[in-house]
C-alpha cells in the first residue's frame, strides 16, 4: 500500500512529461509547417510574382529619369530649338517646421505673390500643396537657399524655339506632357532623347528623393541631356525665303506659298519656307492650316514645270536629241477636249519648233507631240525613275506618295496631259527632287534636312542614276538658252540660269474637275555650268494681278537666287560677252 502511494507522484510526473513532450512536438510541427509556408510565400513574392509586387512598390513612389532633349542647330551653329528647365513649388504640411504665416512671409517676396494669397494656400489641407508652377532658375535658387524641409521643388522641361517662327515646319514642335511631336522633333526623337549616362533615382509621392546605396547625391542635381542635331538649313537663306514668300502671298492675296532651296549635288535642303506658318513656342494657338506642311502632304498638278521631265524622258529614250524639232499646231483635239497653247492668240500655228522654243514659249502642243513619241510604258518607266508616284524619303513626317496612274490605265487623254503636267499629281518635294537629278548630271539623291554622320549618310541617303549625264547636260543647255534668248524675269547679270515656270489649275476640293484658282511656280538652278543651288517657288491660288508662273513665282525666284548667290559667294559663270549681248 505504502509502495503504491510512493509511485503515484512519479506516474503523474511521467504523464505530465509525456504530455508536455507531445505539446512541444505539435508546436514544433506547426512551427516547421509555418516556416515551410512562409518560405513558399516568400518564394512566390520574390521569384514567381515579382512583377506584381514591384509594380505595387512603384505605385507608392515616383520613378524619375530627369533628362533634357538635345538642341537643334542650323548648319552654321545657330540654335533653333532647346530645352528650358522650370520648377514647380510644393509645400508638405506634415513636415512643417514653421508656421504658415512664417512660410508666407519668407516665400511671398521670392515667388512674387501676395502674402495673403500664399498664406491661404499654405493653410489648405492635404499631403501636398502646389504653391506656384513654372518658376525660373533664379527663383529656384533663392528658394533652395532657405533650406526649408517642408518646401520641395519639382523640375520639368519645356521646349523653346529661340528664333520664333523661323523654319517652323521643319522643326515642328514638342509637348513634354503629352509626348507629342512633329517635324524634326519627331523624326530625330531617338537621337534628341538618347542619353549615354542617365541619372536614375526615385521619389516619394510628396517629392522627396529616396536614397539607397546606388544613389549618387551629386548626380540627382544634374540634368542629363540628349544628343544635339544639326540641320542642313542655313538660317540666313531660310529667313530670306520666308520673307519673300510671305510678301508675295500677301501681295497677291494667295492661300499659301513655299520656297525650297536645295544643294543639287548632295540633296541637302538649305531652306524650306512654308506659308502660312506658326510659332512653335505657341503651336497650340495655331490653326490646322498653319500647322500643316502642305508641300509634303498635298498633291497638285505641276503644270509646265513638268515639261522639263517630259523632254528629258524622250531624250533619255533616244526619241529626240538636243537639236530635234517637233510640230506645234497651236491647238489639237483629243476626244472631246480641245487643248491650246497659252499664247495661241499670238502664235496660232508655230509649225516646226525647236526644243528651246518649246521651253521659252511653254508649248503644250509641242510637249504633247514629244510625249507621243514614247509609249505609255516607256514614259511611265522614266517617270518612276524620277521618283513620281513614290515618297522621296525626306527626313520629315507626313510625306505623300503623289499620284501617278499605272501606264496600263493610260488613255489618250492621260498620255497627252501627262506631257504638260496634268496627268499626274505631285508634292512640291517630289518636283524639286526630280529636277535635282537633272541639275546633278542625272543622279537623284535622297533629299534630306539633317546633317548625318558618314555612317548614317551611307545608310539613309541613296543615289539613283535617272538619266545619262549627257541627257542632263543637254537639257540644261536648252533651259539656259530659253532664258537667255527671252525676256524672262529670272535672268541674272552674273549667272546662267536653267529655269522653267509653270501655271496649273487647282483641283476642286470636294469632287472631280478643276476650280478657277491656279498654282503658279518656278523651278531652276544656278550657276547652270556647275549647279550649286536649286530653287523651287510655288504660290497657291494668287488672286491679284496677272496670275502666271512668270509673273507671280518667277520674281520670288529671282530675288531668292540673287540673295543666295551673295550669301554663298557663288562663282559667276556668265562671261562679259554674254552680259553685253543681253544688253
Amino acid at each position: 500500500m505504502r509502495e503504491r502511494l510512493r509511485n503515484k507522484p512519479e506516474n503523474e510526473l511521467e504523464k505530465r512529461s509525456r504530455t508536455l513532450d507531445r505539446v512541444i512536438s505539435v508546436l514544433t510541427i506547426l512551427f516547421a509547417g509555418f516556416m515551410v509556408l512562409l518560405i513558399i510565400y516568400l518564394f512566390f513574392i520574390q521569384v514567381v510574382d515579382l512583377k506584381k509586387y514591384r509594380a505595387k512598390a512603384r505605385s507608392q513612389r515616383v520613378g524619375r529619369i530627369f533628362s533634357m532633349r538635345g538642341d537643334i542647330y542650323d548648319r552654321n551653329g545657330i540654335k533653333l530649338a532647346t530645352d528650358k528647365v522650370y520648377s514647380d513649388v510644393y509645400a508638405h504640411p506634415a513636415d512643417y517646421d514653421h508656421t504658415p504665416e512664417e512660410l508666407a512671409k519668407m516665400l511671398a517676396p521670392i515667388l512674387k505673390m501676395p502674402k495673403n494669397q500664399l498664406l491661404q494656400k499654405l493653410k489648405k489641407p492635404g499631403p501636398v500643396i502646389t504653391l506656384k508652377k513654372d518658376i525660373d532658375r533664379n527663383t529656384t535658387k533663392e528658394i533652395a537657399k532657405l533650406h526649408l524641409r517642408e518646401i520641395s521643388l519639382g523640375k520639368k522641361n519645356t521646349r523653346e524655339y529661340p528664333q520664333g517662327t523661323l523654319a517652323a515646319h521643319v522643326l515642328g514642335y514638342y509637348n513634354f506632357d503629352a509626348d507629342i511631336a512633329n517635324g524634326i522633333e519627331y523624326t530625330a526623337k531617338d537621337k534628341l532623347e538618347h542619353i549615354i549616362n542617365t541619372v536614375k533615382f526615385q521619389k516619394t509621392r510628396d517629392g522627396k528623393i529616396i536614397y539607397d546605396f546606388t544613389t549618387d547625391p551629386v548626380a540627382t542635381t544634374m540634368n542629363p541631356k540628349g544628343e544635339n542635331v544639326t540641320l542642313t538649313i542655313d538660317a540666313a537663306i531660310q529667313h530670306i525665303c520666308e520673307k519673300e514668300i510671305e510678301k508675295k502671298v500677301n501681295e497677291t492675296r494667295a492661300d499659301g506659298g513655299s520656297v525650297i532651296v536645295m544643294n543639287p549635288k548632295n540633296g541637302e535642303i538649305l531652306a524650306y519656307a512654308v506659308y502660312p506658318t506658326f510659332d512653335p513656342n505657341n503651336y497650340k494657338k495655331a490653326t490646322p492650316a498653319q500647322l500643316k506642311n502642305w508641300t509634303l502632304t498635298d498633291v497638285f498638278p505641276p503644270g509646265s514645270t513638268f515639261k522639263t521631265i517630259t523632254v528629258a524622258s524622250a531624250m533619255e529614250l533616244g526619241k529626240i536629241n538636243e537639236h530635234s524639232k517637233v510640230m506645234d499646231t497651236g491647238k489639237m483635239t483629243i476626244g472631246k477636249w480641245e487643248i491650246k497653247n497659252h499664247d495661241y492668240h499670238i502664235h496660232p500655228y508655230p509649225g516646226m519648233i525647236s526644243l528651246e522654243y518649246l521651253f521659252e514659249h511653254s508649248s503644250n502642243i509641242g510637249s504633247i507631240n514629244v510625249a507621243k513619241m514614247m509609249s505609255p510604258m516607256e514614259f511611265y518607266g522614266v517617270l518612276k525613275k524620277f521618283g513620281y508616284g513614290s515618297k522621296t524619303g525626306i527626313d520629315l513626317p507626313g510625306e505623300s506618295s503623289g499620284l501617278l496612274p499605272y501606264w496600263a490605265h493610260w488613255d489618250q487623254g492621260i498620255h497627252a496631259t501627262m506631257a504638260y503636267g496634268y496627268g499626274t499629281s505631285v508634292t512640291a518635294m517630289q518636283m524639286i527632287s526630280a529636277v535635282q537629278a537633272i541639275a546633278n548630271n542625272g543622279i537623284r539623291v535622297t533629299p534630306h534636312i539633317i546633317k548625318y554622320s558618314q555612317e548614317e549618310y551611307d545608310n539613309k541617303i541613296h543615289y539613283t542614276q535617272v538619266i545619262k549625264p549627257e541627257t542632263a547636260q543637254a537639257l540644261t543647255r536648252l533651259l539656259v538658252a530659253s532664258i537667255e534668248n527671252s525676256k524672262s524675269e529670272v535672268k541674272m547679270d552674273k549667272y546662267l540660269i536653267a529655269e522653267k515656270t509653270g501655271t496649273s489649275r487647282k483641283p476642286n476640293k470636294n469632287g472631280p474637275g478643276y476650280s478657277h484658282y491656279l498654282y503658279t511656280s518656278s523651278i531652276g538652278y544656278l550657276p547652270a555650268s556647275d549647279p550649286q543651288v536649286l530653287i523651287y517657288v510655288i504660290v497657291d491660288s494668287p488672286k491679284e494681278g496677272a496670275i502666271w508662273g512668270s509673273t507671280v513665282a518667277a520674281p520670288v525666284f529671282k530675288e531668292v537666287a540673287t540673295q543666295v548667290a551673295r550669301i554663298m559667294n557663288l562663282k559667276p559663270d556668265k562671261t562679259p560677252t554674254q552680259t553685253k549681248e543681253k544688253q
